[in-house]
């Protein structure tokens, strides 16, 4: 096949959250819809497109460093064309084209659907120039220096744009992802997604049946919802406790997760389906964000600390042997050393079986921005406050883990472990179990021993082989 005559093709790389990790499925599905063959390594493709998130610094600045060094393919393929896309992408919009010359496209969230007509503009822009593309509406145009062609910059937000009707190109495995919501209606004062995502967006409760259907008839066997705040999901009747008992009783789906959840929507009706369908994981990452009252008011979450405590209470009454995970920000604006320990006092009740922990990180285009200076927190402090938070979560993680080993759990094969003749899997609770297996038994579940953990993942040793077929890889 000559290169003329050979399709486009295409490379996806994303960083960031799980809703990340799911838009890149979809822009594969629609570049894959729209004729280009999808790659392995950005060496082999006409397109990189650098999948981006925009919650923290140190994650944009690993990206910028990224497409610089995807540049260096730049220089020997000067057709090469270069996209970042994602949150990172429309919060920056075109200071990121004129930072980095290289880049042809950046592309906001809501631009997916029309990327494979993008991608044929920018392509056709190169010939006629930037005046050739200046009368598609909606696409912001900056001229590239040096007569090398235009740059795109695509940045709308779109409040109907939930993404109903495209079809996402999953990796292969026993599990999925399922979006049903982007956006957030909240705006708590640290967090830039309303402002790259716009608002809540929900899709169809039938579409989104359709699309587990699907996915269990391919094999899938383990399925997770996600949405910004997940469970605050409602299409016309259907509310988020509704939809989940429907897809936990969907034939061939054998373990249903969500991520992430609002504790506010933390309900009694929500609770009684996770505790009532036997498809529904005991497990729930419950983002608390701070152990103080004044904080979380600063914070604008909505929720006091004896609130939280109190959802915490009512989920284990229901479910006593459920695995709790949680996200903390230690030294956001106007965060004394008392409230600070006082998150730890927090961590010290709640016992969280797993803590992601941050120190805050500035936004530019959040509230949290704005105030003043003396608010913020000294790098220094910050960081020993963060350091000091990981100690505690860690502590309680693996007092928590030291006392499970002994138990036998249900395990999903997901992948290789480090080691040669290991697998890797998680169980129902969400712990990562690594023991002795045939790597061609991913997207089986077997019963396992838990031996001995690290503090913070188990090995173990298979105790109970289940009959039955791997999912398809």
């Amino acid at each position: 096949m000559t290169h003329e005559s050979r399709p486009k093709r295409a490379y996806v790389e994303t960083y960031g959250c799980q809703m990340n990790i799911s838009d890149g499925e979809l822009m594969e599905g629609i570049l894959e819809g729209g004729g280009y063959q999808i790659v392995r390594t950005p060496e082999e493709a006409d397109v990189v497109l650098v999948n981006t998130c925009a919650i923290r610094e140190h994650a944009e600045k690993r990206v910028l460093g990224r497409v610089s060094q995807l540049n260096g393919l730049k220089r020997d393929r000067p057709d090469l064309v270069i996209g970042v896309t994602g949150c990172m992408a429309q919060r920056m919009g075109e200071t990121l084209l004129e930072g980095a010359p290289y880049v042809d496209l950046v592309m906001g969230p809501d631009g997916y659907r029309g990327l494979p007509e993008t991608l044929a503009r920018l392509e056709r822009g190169r010939g006629e120039g930037a005046s050739g593309l200046a009368a598609h509406q909606g696409i912001g145009i900056v001229e590239r220096p040096r007569g090398r062609g235009p740059q795109l910059a695509v940045l709308q937000l779109d409040m109907d744009e939930n993404y109903q009707g495209l079809e996402q190109r999953r990796a292969a495995g026993p599990s999925a992802w399922v979006p049903i919501q982007r956006g957030c209606d909240h705006r708590c004062t640290y967090c830039i997604v309303p402002y790259v995502r716009g608002g809540e967006k929900n899709r169809g409760a039938a579409e989104i049946l359709a699309e587990v259907r699907g996915l269990a008839e391919r094999g899938v066997t383990e399925v997770t919802l996600l949405g910004q705040t997940v469970n605050s999901y409602v299409w016309e009747d259907v509310t988020f406790p509704s939809l989940l008992r429907q897809v936990a009783r969907v034939d061939g789906i054998r373990r249903v997760r969500y991520t992430s959840p609002h504790p506010n929507d933390v309900t009694e009706a929500l609770v009684e389906v996770m505790a009532e369908e036997p498809a529904v994981c005991e497990h729930l990452h419950l983002p608390a964000q701070a152990g103080n009252d004044r904080t979380l008011r600063r914070m604008l979450r909505r929720y006091t600390v004896d609130s939280l405590l109190g959802k915490i209470d009512l989920v284990r009454s229901a479910m006593p042997d459920i695995a709790l995970s949680t996200d903390i920000i230690v030294a956001f604006p106007g965060e004394t050393d008392e409230e600070f320990r006082d998150t730890l006092d927090f961590m010290r009740t709640a016992r969280f079986h797993e803590a992601y922990t941050y120190k805050y990180s500035a936004r530019e285009g959040t509230p949290a921005t704005r105030l003043p200076p003396e608010d913020f927190v000294d790098a220094d402090e910050a960081q020993a406050r963060l350091a000091e938070l990981i100690d505690v979560a860690r502590g309680i993680q693996s007092e928590i883990n030291e006392g499970e080993v002994g138990r036998v759990e249900e395990v999903l094969v997901e992948g290789t472990g480090r080691d040669e003749g290991q697998v890797r899997g998680r169980t129902r609770r969400n712990k990562v179990v690594v023991f002795d297996g045939d790597p061609g038994r991913i997207g089986a579940y077997t019963r396992t021993r838990l031996d001995r953990t690290t503090g913070a993942t188990f090995a173990g040793t298979e105790v109970e082989v289940e009959i039955g077929e791997p999912a398809p890889v």
